[in-house]
């Protein structure tokens, strides 16, 4: 098999090609270097001469039969938060440019090398990890792939990442979460993002944004590689799927009719719950869940992570690097600068609330709603007008922002096109430590879903 055309592979069809013969990992690699060479504002650097010792590595021991993972050899990228041992950590920051390298990979770095997944390099992002549009005027922009001739938004933060597996670089690639900035660039891509639980997988050596919504998640192909990821990351063994039966899914009404969400978006949806309905899978519509009260919560009271966000940058704010900061980032920073001390210990005490009601409504089902409530919008109106860039970006938060409010794992599945051919996505919510039943019940989905 051509080692290019390779690249179009889920990262477990790679890991079986490689066992098979029929693939080499470094040929792989060379393929996607050469790939990421010729992109344009998806990596802020290259691991070259580490990637190719950890491909030579990968191709010795499927040889001997002696592959550390499924994954062994497969190559992935890093947003650039993540340590990697001698390489510059910089947020998407001009002024991270020139901070000392890294001492340590990230322990999820750390992991994932000990698995045999072989690093690529590091990806661009929102400029500290603070915007759903996903552009950056320090390092560029990198433009949503699925359309040809005209620039589409990547979605944010963690938009060199989408990017990278959208665009057949790699198959995989690590993000982070912290209001959706995982599961909203896959959803404009087309392709699967999963926020997991907090604390289900290390944040060690991880540059911080909100530590109380912080979470790395993967961006995918298939819900499979999500899955492999994941037992390679907790040790968890492989399970049977779940019964279509006994799968219950709800659909929030009062997020669907909402009139934010765009028609496409909207009936793809329904369409995608119409085949699940014909699979047998439960689906219940309801008027409204505590998903729809998030919502409200947050369009009252405002986002907490926005006052951890700027407790966590409040030194630069009030410096003269601030004038260095992307003005847009700057800006929504600045927004939490108003509100009165103790403001954040009342928004907790009622998310906590929310959450406990959360989980006790989806104890034995899963919310389905929209991931994001429209499809990409162009990129230049949003640069050239601030006003309409802020109201977009909070547009598109909006609705992953209220599953990291309830503390909730999400996965985002691709649920089509509009007429345009630009991708919509729905996404299954569940509580808080319900990953392995979120993640079963995705899979099925997403069988159904891209029958």
């Amino acid at each position: 098999m051509d080692s290019a055309h390779a690249l179009s592979l889920d990262a477990v069809g790679l890991g079986e090609a490689y066992a098979a013969g029929t693939l080499d990992p470094v040929a792989v690699f060379e393929a996607a270097l050469a790939r990421a060479q010729a992109s344009s504002a998806v990596f802020i650097s290259l691991t070259a001469v580490r990637g190719r010792a950890e491909a030579l590595a990968a191709r010795e021991r499927w040889k001997t039969g002696q592959p550390r993972s499924p994954l062994d050899g497969v190559p992935l990228a890093w947003k650039d938060l993540f340590d990697l041992q001698g390489e510059v950590t910089t947020c998407g920051a001009e002024l991270r440019r020139l901070a000392p390298p890294a001492a340590n990979d990230a322990e999820l770095v750390q992991r994932l090398s000990q698995a045999g997944l072989v690093s690529l390099g590091k990806v661009n992002l929102s400029e500290f990890a603070y915007s759903g549009v996903g552009s950056n005027p320090h390092f560029g922009t990198p433009a949503n792939p699925r359309m040809q001739g005209e620039v589409r938004i990547p979605g944010g933060s963690s938009s060199g990442s989408a990017v990278a597996v959208a665009a057949g670089i790699v198959p995989l690639a690590l993000g982070t979460d912290t209001a959706g900035s995982v599961r909203l660039p896959a959803a404009l891509n087309g392709l699967v993002g999963y926020r997991p639980s907090l604390g289900r997988y290390p944040a060690t050596g991880i540059f911080p944004l909100a530590a109380s919504y912080d979470v790395p998640g993967p961006l995918a192909r298939s819900l499979r590689d999500v899955q492999c990821l994941d037992r390679l990351l907790t040790g968890a063994a492989a399970r049977p799927l779940p019964a279509l039966p006994a799968l219950r899914v709800v659909l929030d009404l009062s997020v669907l009719d909402d009139a934010r969400v765009e028609p496409a978006v909207r009936a793809n949806l329904l369409a995608a719950a119409e085949r699940l309905t014909r699979a047998g899978v439960r689906v219940e519509r309801r008027a409204r869940t505590v998903f729809a009260e998030a919502l409200e919560f947050i369009a009252a009271e405002g986002w907490p992570g926005a006052l951890e966000a700027f407790a966590l940058h409040r030194e630069v704010l009030d410096g003269p690097a601030a004038a260095r900061l992307d003005p847009r980032v700057r800006q929504r920073l600045e927004r939490a600068r108003a509100l009165p001390d103790g403001h954040l210990a009342v928004l907790h005490e009622r998310r906590d609330q929310l959450r406990e009601r959360f989980a006790a409504e989806f104890a034995e089902a899963l919310l389905l709603v929209p991931t994001v409530s429209r499809v990409a919008p162009l990129l230049a109106p949003l640069e050239a007008d601030t006003d309409l860039f802020a109201a977009t970006n909070l547009e598109l938060l909006r609705l992953t922002m209220a599953g990291s409010l309830l503390g909730a794992p999400g996965v985002s599945l691709p649920s089509g096109r509009d007429a345009q051919g630009l991708a919509t996505g729905l996404l299954l919510v569940a509580p808080a430590a319900a990953d392995e039943r979120l993640l079963d019940a995705a899979t099925a989905v997403e069988a159904l879903v891209s029958a």
